[in-house]
């Protein structure tokens, strides 16, 4: 706690005290000990005291003691030098201001006339348009909403943004989060209600922009309307104080946005709100409370310690939101197309498409990254390059989606899971078509789509949307870029291969005997409806976007999500790779129609495939081996087939005994068809594949006792057919030349 915050609080809670003693000795001087006081047509009477103490107020001779017990709760006014230890001193001094800010504001009601407009709305004109304490009408129904998820909570804004613009522009963003905004308090004479009111912004209960009130004193009404919350909904009993501070800690996310300058009766106020969890974040250069304790996270923030000065005022509603761990709803997919599971395996043919981008013939990735909270800013969405009407029906353009991610809950592990939901959350856009991960990513936009107004944007704003409403208790903030100027994405494509290939080799060393437990992947059923991924440590998702720890952490994230763990119980056939509990979990998530599966085997009960895979391997019958194909190489296989006819009959669902799908990352596994005989069979594969992991083939191959393997697998340079891949491999010797037959 800094010293120079609480040495502040104590004065500013001093000089309130002060104000409300002489305020009540003046009002019994005038009226007498038995008048009545209130705020009207209200229950709970002056709701924070009652809720801290429960006390009723309801004569002037009622509220002696509660000042009394307000004098008593100040600290000594120290000296700034003075080091204070702990924060129960400047809790104090907020607790007193309050009880000393209901005195003053209910005094108010006594003088004729009101200084509060006593209805729902402001009034259409007229300078006086305060609202003062919310009757239990009001009450009523805007409460309600704090419980039901209407209102997730308010912003108490005190004092005055630097100009109207930028009051109107927070106060808009404040109310698209579906915010209240309760304004109080002045800087140099001005209130953020004058400004809004200035600008021809419509206040009043109705549009959530509540003007309680311009004193300072005011800014009592925020958290005496959150008091009541809590004892009419909460089933909070009066005087229980710290069950107040837990329901509105955790029920009610409410924040202070403290405009202009904070003198020390504001920082009393700020302390006064840290008493119901609820944090202060600033845009001057103040003292901050950064270590946690009573609010969820930091008690005060100030935003040019956060951020540039030219995006204080940009970012200041997101910190907030941050500071007080908020999470953003968003309850609609905002795109011009219907949007839906049921659109999740929808086509887009050729002939209907208007572009497309990467697949075979282009260049794509998509990538996301976990970054740090100040940068990060969400909803932030930019496309860097042609756009959908810069291209002729039929064209082509390179495509680079990156999306960075940040949230306290954030972990690096759960990168790679919420990078794969990138290919679920765009499928589900009426005419969009999204197939592939990483960087073999196929997209296309449909001619219906693009009539109807859908661009490249769009696919930020499914990522924003669909990402804050799946994974909205780790993720604060989501921010895309979308780029496709073809020199940009190929160098950023460098850069997220990169973060590939840290996260495969995060699982090195895991073996399958080290674990009792798999996972399942089901994300592709909607393109291949009897399909069901099994992931080992030692045998990632076909498609190659999830390892072992990927599907784990997924798990722990959604735990009725797509990734389940499976118990793999007895061992059936060591060497194949089958468990009883796995074949159990197989018959049931495949509706009946796969009975069993084997892990280690590409002849025996394979895997399925749906379709996303990034390689496919085929038995070549000849050469009593197999031959590899990765998505990207176009050219003729010595199976005869080019990888789009061997993955149109591969993929599907189907058990296809000499074929499976799998990933580039499974083909360097020592379980790699181990059950047919390893690596060993492999006898052709493409040369870009051979570059890409032939050093680790050559170690496995070392390990079974064959040397310069790499160099005894044929490629496209050398074979094309399956008659030139059988003379190249008796002409090197070839082991699977001696080896048992492969049926």
């Amino acid at each position: 706690m800094s010293h120079i915050i609480a040495s502040a609080a104590i004065r500013g809670a001093h000089s309130i005290v002060t104000r409300a003693e002489k305020a009540l000795k003046e009002a019994i001087e005038k009226y007498d000990l038995d008048k009545q006081v209130e705020f009207p047509n209200t229950a709970y009477f002056l709701p924070v005291v009652f809720a801290m103490t429960g006390v009723e107020i309801r004569t002037l001779a009622d509220a002696v003691p509660v000042l009394d017990k307000a004098k008593s709760l100040l600290p000594p006014v120290p000296d700034d030098k003075l080091w204070l230890p702990y924060l129960g001193h400047a809790l104090d001094a907020g607790m007193a201001t309050l009880f000393a800010d209901e005195i003053i504001e209910v005094i108010k009601y006594l003088e004729d006339p009101v200084p509060y407009y006593i209805a729902e709305e402001c009034p259409d004109e007229g300078p006086d348009f305060w609202l003062g304490a919310a009757n239990d009408l009001i009450f009523r129904k805007r409460g309600l909403e704090f419980v039901d998820g209407t209102a997730p909570g308010f912003a108490a804004c005190v004092g005055a943004c630097p100009t109207n613009e930028i009051a109107v522009n927070i106060a808009r963003e404040l109310q698209s989060k579906n915010l209240y905004v309760f304004m109080t308090a002045s800087t140099d004479g001005k209130s953020m209600a004058e400004q809004l009111r200035e600008e021809g912004v419509q206040l009043g209960w109705e549009t959530r922009l509540v003007p309680f009130g311009k004193d300072i004193t005011a800014t009592v009404f925020p958290l005496g309307f959150a008091a009541r919350v809590a004892m009419s909904f909460g089933g909070v009993q009066p005087g229980d104080f710290r069950r107040n501070l837990l329901y509105n800690l955790k029920r009610t996310y409410a924040f202070v946005l403290a405009f202009g300058e904070v003198d020390d009766e504001k920082y009393a106020q700020a302390a006064g709100a840290i008493n119901f969890g609820f944090p202060t974040i600033a845009d001057t250069d103040i003292p901050e409370i950064l270590p946690t304790g009573i609010c969820m996270y930091e008690h005060v923030v100030a935003m040019p310690k956060q951020v540039s000065e030219d995006r204080i005022y940009e970012e200041i509603v997101s910190k907030a939101i941050e500071v007080r761990g908020l999470k953003v709803e968003v309850k609609e997919v905002p795109i011009p197309v219907p949007y839906g599971p049921a659109f999740e395996g929808e086509r887009v043919r050729r002939d209907d498409m208007h572009v497309e981008f990467g697949g075979q013939h282009g260049i794509g990735f998509e990538h996301l990254a976990m970054r740090e909270l100040a940068d990060v800013q969400d909803d932030h969405i930019e496309v860097i390059g042609p756009d959908v009407d810069d291209v002729e029906e039929g064209g082509q353009l390179p495509l680079g989606i990156i999306v960075e991610v940040a949230g306290r809950e954030m972990q690096p592990d759960f990168e790679p899971v919420m990078e794969r939901m990138i290919h679920t959350y765009i499928n589900g856009a009426s005419g969009i078509f999204h197939h592939g991960q990483r960087d073999i990513n196929w997209v296309r936009i449909s001619k219906d789509a693009k009539e109807s107004g859908f661009t490249i944007r769009h696919f930020g704003d499914i990522l924003h949307a669909r990402l804050h409403q799946e994974y909205g208790a780790i993720v604060d903030k989501v921010q895309v870029k979308i780029y496709t100027e073809e020199e940009k994405v190929l160098e950023l494509l460098e850069v997220a291969r990169q973060a590939y290939h840290d996260r495969d080799t995060r699982i090195a060393g895991m073996t399958d005997e080290s674990v009792d437990t798999l996972y399942s992947c089901i994300l592709c059923q909607s393109f291949a409806a009897q399909h069901v991924c099994v992931i080992t440590p030692e045998r990632s998702g076909l498609c190659g976007g999830y390892t072992w720890l990927d599907a784990k952490a997924n798990y722990q994230m959604i735990p009725t999500g797509p990734n389940q763990p499976i118990d793999k119980g007895a061992i059936l056939d060591e060497k194949m790779g089958q468990w009883q509990g796995v074949n159990e979990y197989l018959f049931a998530a495949s509706r009946g129609a796969l009975a069993s599966f084997s892990a280690y085997s590409m002849i025996h009960d394979p895997m399925t495939s749906c379709g996303c895979f990034e390689c496919i391997s085929a038995v070549l019958p000849m050469t009593n081996g197999i031959m590899i194909v990765n998505r990207e190489y176009l050219g003729m296989t010595p199976c005869g087939m080019k990888f789009s006819t061997l993955a149109g009959s591969v993929g599907g669902g189907m058990q296809s005994p000499g074929f499976i799908g799998h990933s580039r990352q499974y083909i360097a596994s020592p379980k790699f068809i181990r059950g047919d005989g390893g690596v060993t069979r492999i006898v052709w594969m493409t040369k870009e594949l051979k570059d890409s992991i032939g050093y680790q083939l050559a170690e496995l191959a070392a390990q079974e006792g064959v040397e310069n393997f790499l160099d005894m697998i044929a490629d496209e340079t050398v074979a094309i057919t399956e008659d030139e891949v059988l003379e190249f491999m008796t002409q090197v010797g070839h082991p699977a030349l001696t080896m048992d037959p492969m049926f």
